[in-house]
């Protein structure tokens, strides 16, 4: 049912025995994909590191530290939303974030379920300051941008002050299908799976339940 205003979100909870944990983005969202192709669904999860995590909180623990927590009882399970493209006719899933850019960030669309996005060097962009993975809602941004403002942009990524900008448009929804004359490199959860010209997205509400 997602978030409720004056309703706690998330509730201390032991990870069921026997339930997977993750270290990654990726490795969550290819546990969904399974499940879809296998027209089932996903169980309980440990989520132990990357973006959703940190959006979530956790991440600062070493993961066999983070999953030794879990198994003992200290985790804290949260419904969460997961984000459905169809690129170009092909299906796929993502639980943290979507990109779909050009070099150097100058053209780029980005569909976030988690606060953070890991750029190549390792440090954490704050990408999408007002992202809640359980609102029913995907936060999108679309960026063109000459050269030296996308360099300024990606300057105050990490601080999340990259916005307002006249350069790039920012939207909170459910559902947005966006399209360019050139495709271009798609990511999922951080993994390469592709090029795309036209993208059709929508979020699918309480769609897992994870546990950090």
């Amino acid at each position: 049912m997602g978030i409720v205003a004056g309703r706690d979100w998330g509730e201390p909870a032991a990870l069921p025995a026997g339930a997977p944990v993750v270290a990654s983005d990726r490795q969550l969202s290819e546990l969904a994909e399974a499940a879809r192709r296998q027209r089932g669904t996903v169980g309980p999860v440990g989520l132990v590191g990357g973006d959703l995590c940190r959006t979530l909180g956790g991440g600062r623990e070493a993961p066999a530290t983070a999953e030794a927590r879990l198994r003992g009882g200290g985790g804290v399970r949260y419904p969460i939303d997961v984000g459905e493209v169809l690129a170009d006719g092909v299906l796929g899933l993502f639980v943290a974030h979507l990109v779909a850019r050009t070099a150097r960030w100058r053209h780029a669309f980005v569909a976030m379920n988690a606060q953070y996005l890991t750029a190549r060097s390792g440090r954490a962009w704050d990408l999408a300051p007002r992202a809640h993975p359980n609102d029913g809602l995907l936060d999108t941004l679309e960026a063109d941008l000459e050269l030296a403002q996308a360099l300024a942009v990606r300057a105050r990524l990490p601080l999340g002050t990259h916005l307002p900008h006249p350069g790039v448009t920012s939207r909170r929804t459910a559902a947005v299908q966006v399209s360019w004359a050139r495709a271009r490199p798609l990511r999922l959860d951080g993994a390469r799976v592709g090029t795309a010209r036209t993208l059709s997205v929508r979020v699918r509400p309480d769609a897992l339940a994870i546990w950090v």
